[in-house]
């Protein structure tokens, strides 16, 4: 039985119902020739989302991205250095020395999984500096993701592979040169380590290119993609990944005033967050209505659950699996 026929016969109520509402209204959207944003917060990367997300991009199902820089980085990580990540399936029972253990060893820790700071951090490192300290010598300025393409593309990483590489979603992405917004960079370790060099002389902050910067480049994009029907946005769990981005249509119409721009035409986020006061991430959608983003018609889907379980499943229903 293909995924997509077990899904539909065995999900039929509660989230399991809107998991196939809202697969099936991203294939409408898709083959009704719209475009689509998927947003990634989290650490959908170290998750390996990249095993069905590499292919939705392949098959041209996502046009444009939205992550944290965890996610644009992590990616790599797993790449570079998958036989040193070590994973601890009895992490709720560790104590704080344990934890301890882990640093001393050099592994940063993500839910059940640690990442090896020497063969992963360190290893694009050495790699990235060099690309950010050419760029600089030029009088080159770049976004965060645009160095990252250039690190894919100066084949240096290709030594160090150890996964499958069609199992990447960055090295899909470079392929198609995908658009990538990653609104609060900095937060990342790859940030930190700019920054680092910042902080040491050895860097200009200006060499990067800002969240400002990515805010603009999205609105410019959104104008020329979203036609008269509006781009759809795919929502994985919460946070600025997805915060960010969506900003950009009340901007357009509201603060400088195009009375031409669509509403986001198809929304639906997978969230594990609860609804409560202030809580713009367990939100329900149609209090983006309000806040001029989703318009009275715009499909709206929820999906409270694990993304790490109902993104890939998505992904296969879309992809016809």
């Amino acid at each position: 039985m293909k995924i997509t026929e077990f899904l539909r016969h065995n999900y039929r109520h509660f989230n399991a119902a809107a998991l196939i509402d809202a697969a099936d209204g991203y294939k409408h959207h898709i083959e009704s020739g719209k475009k689509m944003l998927v947003s990634l917060a989290g650490a959908m990367s170290t998750a390996e989302l990249g095993i069905s997300f590499a292919e939705m991009i392949r098959q041209d199902k996502v046009q444009i991205i939205s992550c944290t820089g965890a996610n644009l980085e992590e990616d790599l990580m797993n790449l570079v250095a998958h036989s040193h990540y070590e994973r601890v399936p009895n992490y709720r029972d560790l104590t704080p020395q344990q934890e301890w253990d882990l640093l001393e060893k050099g592994l940063n820790r993500v839910t059940d999984t640690c990442i090896p700071e020497e063969e992963a951090f360190r290893r694009l490192q050495q790699h990235i500096f060099e690309i950010w300290k050419d760029a600089e010598d030029k009088g080159e300025r770049y976004f965060p993701h645009e160095f990252m393409y250039k690190l894919i593309r100066s084949g240096v990483l290709e030594q160090y592979y150890e996964i499958d590489p069609k199992n990447s979603w960055m090295l899909a992405a470079a392929e198609k040169n995908l658009p990538i917004i990653v609104p609060g960079w900095e937060d990342s370790t790859m940030g930190n380590i700019f920054a680092s060099y910042c902080v040491k002389g050895e860097l200009k902050p200006s060499t990067m290119k800002s969240g400002i910067e990515y805010m603009t480049f999205l609105a410019d994009w959104y104008r020329q993609n979203a036609g008269t029907d509006g781009v759809g946005f795919f929502q994985i769990g919460g946070g600025i990944a997805g915060d960010f981005p969506i900003c950009v249509v009340p901007m357009l119409y509201q603060d400088l005033e195009y009375s031409d721009v669509p509403f986001w035409s198809y929304f639906c986020q997978i969230s594990d967050s609860t609804t409560s006061y202030g809580s713009y991430s367990g939100a329900v959608p149609n209090e983006k209505i309000t806040w001029g983003k989703l318009d009275i018609d715009t499909p709206k889907f929820i999906v409270e659950s694990d993304a790490t379980i109902v993104a890939p499943l998505i992904f296969a229903i879309v992809l016809g699996q």
